[in-house]
């Protein structure tokens, strides 16, 4: 027996050993090992997710794609195909597999090949969190006692969550989840199993063995692990055979964007950078939630891109976008036409060439393969084969400029050949010839209540240019600006019933030697007329007089109320034209003043941030309008208060607090500031929003600029139609007391003219359909989205104000009449502005008292 009791010391000896050099080791590294308490806080890294009003998500921002998931959100299987490919023993093992651990002694000893694993999934976890990945016999002891510590620290259950959690998977995806996104664009629970084994076989080599990247070497990975799965019973033969003949499919997916709000989301992103850092932004999970409403907001997109669609085509055709082959074109003896194609690609080549091409929003690549007398048939991606009607060709006259097309075509061979590269666009369920808009636009809205931006739209597309018209565009104003001139002149003694004359002006300048000589347009004069009907009919002539009458500086200090600032208002007459530049942001703004009764609200786009945890960081608080809620202010105590410039997310005063932030305005705002200022009287602004009701209604035998808004068939619509000189910007503005509206289209670098829409003729006679203007150009999208933004809002009438009358007058004096048939109308007047004669039957003339000295000094 002394052999055996050689080996039993031998054994012991070895162990006690063994117990010591691990004691030992701990000992030596102890101070070395980093404190795993932590992990009982882990707080993932999550990248910012930017929320619609109603939750859908408008974008996400971070550069990694996590989406954190408790294990009872993972579906088992694809637990089961982890831990079949990557600790099968997971359950059993105290941290440390031994057997692995002695097979991987074995190998080492044997080949002296250290590259073979044994790590477990809490050795895998100890690496993530506190070690480097280098191949050290030192890292695999301390990753050994980590593991340790994990064990005690935390279940199994927390363990394997915090691991498919956190495990990088390629693509900058990091967990199941997020992998389960960027590879195959659906929820974990709505994966495949064969989905589910090319992620679990992930860990191993993510940036090799992704499906994206190596399709062959994924499909031979997932055979791998799904041969695991079979082997410890997890699947049975059935499953593995059907997953095994599934095809690698799969490609790089964003996040799942449900609402399109880019540039918006772009002002969010802006402002929480500039209030938490880059760091916090990308990687705290916050979820920020915002004013706007998909729906609202996918209407206000689809209205604006329209329209530039609408525009584009009265305008002409550009051509193709490339030819990919050339084809010509020859007539032959029938009269028929044909084309020649001695390099044509074969469909195999054209579908190459068209997965090179982008789509653009709702422009998809097409190349033509085939031309007849009144269509075209196109091929686009996926190789699907369409036809382009008559309908959607006939638009396309050749483009000489934006006022000038040539004749409309008579056939698709005039306009389409063979091998050109174009784009379509689905409408209606036909597919049209289409091309990419050069003109741009864009569109706000705002509640009027409390300065809630509930659609914004920067433009055609954000992925072309990220330029956000809405607040970067500072664009002259047209007769945009005529509602705070006439707001003004209601402070200066006049009102909706003054009389001025609508006649052409000729002022001297002494200062260039010239004269300036204002016109209306259209180029149509009215004589005397009334102030209500000169703002709906859009008069030129009537705002400079009124600017004359009521002082270039008292005009100025009055339009400062609305937030415009000072230095952007020109000091000359040209400002009654509309020669100021502004934003639709700050247009819209100011325009809430007279849709809310006269107060000055803030714009913001952020309601509330939430942590990762859900819990809430930051909440709007909202400054209303509230007539109840605070005493009357007299005329003499209202406020001139300039609002900033709305040039990002950060002049709007929506900043989130944080412990490490400055707290903003509002998030310090006492109670007694809670409500909005008042900054011109409810009767001023009662009567300016009445009057831009005649805009859209008109008067008896007279139509207003907006006419075309009668279609909505609501009473409590006002609004302003706005060109500028030459037609290089085109507006219209209007409201309801529920919602302000502005929209804008223009180009961008300011200098070309939108102009007319005409076509050449061979005989030389030039065929005018119609000018570009506010109500051709910019009112079409605001109808568009105002028609479904207001559609579940019912008419409303705020009760007049205190101190405003009314009364009957002569529609062409504007005095007092008793007559009782179209000649007269019902006025609204602040009380003691009213008329208190009576017009003369025999002299319908303009009454001399109802002009002032400097109107009748203007004229030369």
């Amino acid at each position: 027996m002394s052999w055996l009791k050689k080996l039993v010391i031998i054994t012991l000896s070895c162990f006690i050993a063994g117990l010591t050099v691990i004691f030992g080791s701990y000992l030596y590294l102890k101070d070395d090992l980093p404190s795993v308490e932590t992990l009982k806080d882990v707080r993932l890294q999550t990248p910012m997710r930017v929320f619609s009003q109603d939750g859908e998500l408008i974008s996400q921002f971070g550069e990694k794609r996590r989406i954190p998931l408790k294990i009872n959100e993972i579906p088992p299987l694809l637990i089961q195909a982890v831990l079949a490919t990557e600790d099968a023993r997971f359950y059993e093992h105290p941290g440390i597999d031994v057997i692995g651990v002695f097979r991987a002694a074995t190998v080492v000893a044997t080949t002296g090949d250290y590259s073979q694993g044994a790590s477990t999934i809490t050795q895998q976890l100890a690496r993530l969190f506190f070690l480097s990945r280098e191949k050290k016999i030192i890292r695999k002891i301390k990753e050994a006692f980590l593991a340790f510590h994990i064990e005690e620290l935390l279940t199994k259950d927390e363990i394997l969550e915090l691991y498919l959690n956190r495990i990088e998977l390629g693509q900058r995806a990091f967990g199941v989840g997020a992998a389960a996104q960027v590879y195959f664009g659906k929820n974990i629970q709505d994966l495949t199993l064969s989905e589910m084994a090319i992620i679990a076989g992930l860990p191993q080599a993510p940036s090799v063995l992704n499906p994206v990247r190596s399709p062959s070497r994924a499909r031979a990975r997932r055979n791998i692990v799904l041969g695991r799965m079979l082997t410890v019973g997890y699947i049975t033969q059935q499953q593995y055979d059907e997953a095994i003949q599934a095809p690698i499919v799969s490609k790089l997916h964003g996040a799942q964007i449900t609402a399109s709000a880019p540039y918006l989301a772009e002002m969010v992103r802006k402002e929480i950078v500039d209030t938490y850092g880059e760091d916090e932004a990308y990687s705290k999970g916050f979820q920020v939630f915002t004013t706007v409403h998909s729906t609202q907001q996918a209407i206000a997109v689809q209205a604006l891109q329209q329209n530039l669609h609408n525009y584009d085509e009265r305008h002409g055709f550009r051509g193709p976008v490339a030819v990919v082959w050339p084809a010509t074109r020859q007539e032959n003896e029938d009269g028929s036409v044909s084309f020649i194609e001695e390099k044509r690609l074969s469909e195999e080549a054209i579908l190459a060439y068209l997965d090179q091409q982008d789509a653009i929003e709702k422009l998809t690549p097409a190349v033509v393969t085939l031309v007849e007398n009144r269509s075209a048939e196109v091929m686009i991606a996926g190789g699907r084969k369409v036809q382009l009607g008559w309908d959607g060709l006939k638009w396309a006259r050749t483009f000489i400029s934006h006022e000038r097309q040539a004749n409309p075509p008579k056939s698709a061979t005039q306009i389409l050949a063979p091998g050109m590269h174009i784009y379509v666009r689905e409408q209606q369920g036909e597919w049209r010839l289409s091309q990419l808009p050069q003109a741009s636009s864009a569109l706000v809205a705002l509640d009027p209540t409390d300065g809630a931006v509930r659609a914004l739209v920067g433009g055609y597309s954000f992925g072309l240019t990220q330029f956000n018209r809405v607040t970067q565009a500072n664009r002259q104003v047209g007769s945009n600006i005529k509602p705070f001139i006439y707001s003004a002149a209601l402070e200066h003694g006049y009102t909706l019933a003054s009389v001025l004359n609508d006649a052409p002006i000729h002022e001297w300048d002494a200062g260039s030697g010239t004269a300036w000589r204002p016109k209306n347009s259209p180029d149509v004069y009215d004589g005397p007329i009334r102030l209500r009907e000169a703002l709906a009919k859009s008069k030129n002539v009537v705002s400079v007089r009124l600017i004359s009458g009521v002082g270039i500086d008292h005009t100025i200090n009055h339009l400062a109320k609305f937030g415009f600032h000072k230095n952007d208002l020109p000091r000359n007459q040209t400002l009654a034209l509309g020669s100021a530049s502004l934003t639709p942001l700050e247009l819209a703004t100011g325009y809430a003043v007279f849709a809310n009764g006269g107060y000055l609200v803030k714009p913001y786009v952020i309601t509330k941030i939430l942590d990762d945890q859900n819990n809430v960081i930051f909440e709007h608080q909202q400054i209303k309008v509230c007539q109840d809620c605070q005493p009357a202010i007299a005329q003499a105590d209202v406020v001139a208060a300039e609002q900033p410039a709305a040039d990002d997310l950060g002049n709007l005063e929506s900043a989130p607090v944080s412990e490490t932030a400055p707290a903003p305005t509002d998030a310090t705002a006492t109670p007694a500031e809670t409500f909005a200022p008042r900054v011109i009287s409810p009767q001023n602004a009662f009567l300016i929003a009445e009057a831009m009701k005649s805009a859209v209604w008109g008067g008896d035998g007279w139509d207003g600029t907006a006419k075309n808004l009668k279609a909505l068939k609501r009473r409590d619509l006002s609004g302003k139609t706005g060109t500028t000189n030459d037609v290089k910007d085109t507006w219209f503005s209007g409201f309801t007391p529920d919602l302000v509206i502005t929209s804008w289209v223009g180009f961008d670098d300011a200098e070309s003219v939108l102009g007319k829409t005409a076509w050449n003729n061979n005989l030389g006679v030039e065929q005018v359909s119609g000018g570009e203007s506010g109500a051709r150009t910019a009112l079409p999208p605001w109808q568009t989205y105002a028609a479904a933004a207001l559609a579940d809002l019912p008419e409303k009438f705020p009760p007049a104000p205190v101190g405003i009358v009314s009364v009957r007058i002569d529609n062409k004096t504007g005095l007092l009449t008793q007559a009782t048939d179209n000649s007269s109308s019902f006025e609204f007047f602040q009380q003691g502005t009213e008329p208190t004669q009576y017009a003369s039957p025999n002299n319908p003339d303009l009454p001399e008292h109802q002009q002032k000295p400097e109107e009748i000094d203007i004229f030369r």
